[in-house]
C-alpha cells in the first residue's frame, strides 16, 4: 500500500508496510491494529519526515562534494607548483657549468653578452668590481637535486630540519595498529 501527500512545490511518496491477514502463515484474529489506515495527519507527518530526510541527505552530499571540490582545487594548485618547480630545476641543471655540481653547495648564475648562462662557484662579492658578466641569482643544489633560490635557503633548510626530526622520531616509535591522538587534546 502506498499513499502520497502533496504540497504546492513537491510530491513526496511515503512507502507503508504491506498488510497481510496471514503474516508468516499465521492467521490473525483481529487485523485492525496491523492493517488499519491511520489518521490522515499521520500520513502527512510521515511524508514530511521523508521529505526532510531527503533534504538532509541532499545537503550532506552537497557539503561533502563542496569539500572534495576545494581539495581538488588545492591539489591542482599544488600540481601546478610542482610542475613549475620541475621546469625550473631542469632548466638550471642544463645551465653551462665547468665544475661538477655537488649537493649542499651554492652556485652563482651569470649571463654572458652572448646570452649564454653559466654557473660559477664565485659570488659577485668575490668578483668585486671586476665581475665580468651579468649576475642572475644564486642557488643551492639540494640533496634531492632540486634548486633553492638564495633568498629561500634559510627557510628551506629549516623545513628540511623539521622533516628530518619527524623522520628520526618516527623511526624510534613502536609500531601501533590503532590511531594515536596523543598531544592533540
Amino acid at each position: 500500500m502506498s499513499n502520497s501527500s502533496t504540497d504546492s512545490s513537491t510530491c513526496t511518496t511515503v512507502a507503508l508496510v504491506e498488510s497481510s491477514t496471514n503474516p508468516s502463515g499465521v492467521q490473525l484474529v483481529n487485523t485492525y491494529h496491523t492493517n488499519r489506515v491511520g489518521d490522515p495527519g499521520d500520513l502527512v507527518a510521515l511524508a514530511q519526515q521523508v521529505q526532510k530526510a531527503d533534504e538532509f541527505v541532499r545537503a550532506n552530499a552537497c557539503n561533502q562534494l563542496t569539500v572534495i571540490a576545494e581539495q581538488i582545487r588545492y591539489l591542482q594548485e599544488q600540481a601546478r607548483k610542482v610542475l613549475q618547480e620541475a621546469v625550473k630545476d631542469a632548466d638550471l641543471h642544463h645551465v653551462a657549468c665547468n665544475v661538477v655540481k655537488k649537493p649542499g653547495n651554492i652556485y652563482y648564475l651569470y649571463q654572458r653578452e652572448s646570452g649564454q648562462r653559466y654557473f660559477s662557484i664565485l659570488s659577485p662579492k668575490e668578483w668585486g668590481a671586476s665581475c665580468p658578466h651579468k649576475f642572475l641569482g644564486a642557488f643551492k643544489l639540494q640533496h634531492d637535486m632540486s634548486w633553492t633560490e638564495y633568498k629561500d635557503i634559510e627557510k628551506r633548510d629549516a623545513e628540511i630540519a623539521i622533516i628530518d626530526k619527524v623522520l628520526n622520531q618516527q623511526a624510534a616509535l613502536p609500531q601501533c595498529t590503532e590511531p594515536n591522538f596523543q598531544g592533540l587534546t
